[in-house]
């Protein structure tokens, strides 16, 4: 971190430093040595939680432009709404001890993909990989993991779409890639997975096994109206007469002035 311009940082710690033995001489300089290391660890691990913040920002964004697109352009806006979170320090803390490893910056950095996360929640199942692909397809972001849980849904019936992505944030004296976890599911999808998270987590539930096939079978009605559901609106679509080319000039003029996030 850079100092005041007009008071170089290396003066301004040394002056702290040998004010704080004089005031507290009865203080140890080892101590001492280990407090500011402590101190300078939170300030950096403060600055790394701000990345990861500004980075969730910078892929909601990405989010927002494509849906006020395809407001525009499709008449329809795909995604229902956008949620975030960052992972709090006592989870990124418990998913490194369960990896064998130490609580350090690097080692979040370098091991964990999810600290940062999206979630978007869309209409139809074919908006989530329309949305996946648009995203994947712009030139500032890389695309580390992709797992489709749609197609392939876990055990429990579990679906979303998940990509780990990574996206360069500027700051005023670095550019930072930093690693963002999105997960993209219909409303369906996501109504299910926030029950099961809730039923997770209840304590000395008596036939659990009952209930975990109940899960799972709730989840396959889920995704049998998802699929029905495109159905319907495919067959809507079909059904629309074509319109001229005169009709669709006329349309999107008096679209002009529609505020662009309705």
């Amino acid at each position: 971190m850079s100092g005041n311009p007009f008071f170089p940082l290396d003066e301004m710690s040394a002056e702290s430093n040998n004010t704080e033995m004089m005031i507290f001489p009865q203080v140890d300089r080892a101590i001492y040595d280990q407090r500011k290391r402590v101190a300078g660890t939170v300030i950096d691990y403060k600055e790394m939680r701000m990345r990861y913040s500004c980075a969730i920002k910078e892929v909601r964004t990405k989010f927002d432009v494509l849906n006020s697109e395809f407001n525009v352009r499709y008449r329809r806006n795909p995604i229902t709404s956008i949620s975030s979170r960052l992972k709090s320090s006592s989870s990124i803390m418990n998913k490194l001890a369960r990896k064998g490893l130490d609580f350090t910056l690097e080692n979040v950095e370098n091991n964990l993909y999810d600290v940062a996360g999206i979630r978007v929640v869309c209409s139809y199942v074919d908006d989530i990989y329309v949305l996946a692909q648009a995203l994947a397809k712009q030139d500032d972001i890389t695309v580390i993991k992709e797992k489709d849980y749609i197609k392939n849904p876990k055990p429990n019936g579990y679906r979303s779409y998940h990509m780990i992505v990574s996206v360069p944030v500027f700051f005023s004296d670095q550019t930072k890639d930093m690693a963002v976890e999105v997960q993209i599911r219909t409303i369906a999808m996501d109504f299910w997975a926030s029950l099961e998270h809730q039923l997770k987590y209840k304590q000395d539930v008596p036939n659990q096994r009952e209930i975990v096939e109940q899960l799972t079978d709730c989840a396959e009605r889920i995704a049998a109206v998802d699929e029905q559901m495109r159905q319907v609106r495919a067959k809507i679509e079909l059904s629309e007469d074509m319109p001229t080319e005169e009709e669709i000039l006329m349309e999107k003029l008096s679209r002009i002035d529609i505020a662009i996030n309705e």
